[in-house]
């Protein structure tokens, strides 16, 4: 009985004549019978016979079937609901990862990478209804996941990201940002968005930051720009030992800001610093809320009347006191 509901509830206030209804018959209780006077009664057998007994609760018959017909009125029903939604503004996203040798740096924990693949992870998972899709750059760029509504395929990409030497170490901006915008430009998302991350300045490729910014104006792409890193010294990589290991001294974190800020501002995004882990997470949730998706939701909603059994209960009891009283009691005294 918990998921019924009543559509017309204010009926229940009619319960209320109950109590009246019950004083009623009180009161009147011994004018529904013929009496009949005599001198003595006791020549009579003092026993009542069942039915004698019974008669008095012909009322509570009547009195149930108004509560049946008063419960009938208020319509209880259930509903089932059913939802459905669309997704009325899509979003293509692409995330242009910085992957040189200075993202393991141990400024955030346990270093710059691992850290942003966390963040990263959770900022796609929490993105069931937009397409996105990965492209890591150091000297060089490549997609390494194309723009996709397959989640489990970004979270694997993301996860598999680590410095390699695929590329060739140095940080080239323009190529990353160019990659990411050659993996929008023909989308036909109602959004488009990068979200690229550096630690470092330009200094590799042949496509200069503020040439592939113009390109990413041109097609309506905006981005997003991070710079993570803490502010100061960091201990970062500098050689490889002997061990193949690499090995960290503390030296200076440089970040063209500058750069960053004007591609940003160039494309209507914003700019970020990431100083430390929970701030690259508040990073990645404040774009989150930025860039939300309108979903348009449809709720279909299956009633099943209830009120029926109630009318029928209350005809039943009404003609079952009815002929009772007519057949029966009819001869009683």
């Amino acid at each position: 009985m918990g998921n019924i509901t009543f559509l017309n509830p204010e009926f229940f206030w009619l319960f209320l004549l109950i109590p009246i209804a019950i004083f009623w018959l009180f009161v009147k209780r011994n004018h529904q019978s013929a009496t009949l006077k005599i001198s003595s009664v006791k020549g009579f057998k003092s026993s009542e016979s069942l039915l004698v007994k019974l008669k008095p609760y012909l009322s509570v018959l009547r009195l149930v079937a108004l509560s049946s017909l008063i419960v009938a009125m208020a319509r209880p029903r259930t509903v089932d609901i059913s939802n459905k939604t669309k997704t009325t503004k899509g979003i293509d996203i692409v995330m242009a990862i910085d992957v040189s040798g200075s993202m393991l740096a141990k400024d955030l924990k346990p270093n710059r990478m691992e850290a942003l693949k966390r963040v990263a992870a959770d900022f796609a998972d929490e993105r069931p209804n937009d397409r996105i899709g990965l492209v890591v750059y150091a000297s060089e760029a490549y997609t390494k996941t194309p723009v996709t509504s397959d989640k489990a395929v970004v979270l694997e990409a993301i996860r598999g990201i680590k410095y390699d030497n695929v590329l060739q170490d140095g940080t080239g901006i323009g190529m990353g940002l160019a990659t990411a915008v050659n993996r929008l430009k023909d989308s036909k998302a109602k959004s488009k968005v990068i979200i690229l991350l550096t630690d470092g300045v330009n200094n590799a490729g042949f496509i200069e930051p503020e040439t592939a910014a113009d390109i990413a104006k041109q097609y309506g792409i905006k981005v997003y720009t991070i710079g993570i890193g803490s502010n100061g010294m960091a201990e970062s990589p500098y050689a490889i030992g002997p061990n193949g290991q690499f090995l960290f001294q503390m030296m200076k974190v440089e970040i063209d800001e500058k750069l960053m800020k004007s591609i940003a501002l160039k494309t209507d995004g914003r700019y970020f610093r990431a100083t430390s882990n929970s701030k690259l997470a508040e990073i990645y949730a404040e774009i989150n809320k930025l860039e939300t998706t309108e979903i348009e939701e449809l709720k279909f909603y299956d009633y099943d009347e209830k009120y029926r059994s109630f009318v029928w209960l209350a005809a039943f009891l009404l003609l079952a006191e009815i002929g009772l009283r007519n057949t029966v009691y009819r001869s009683f005294i």
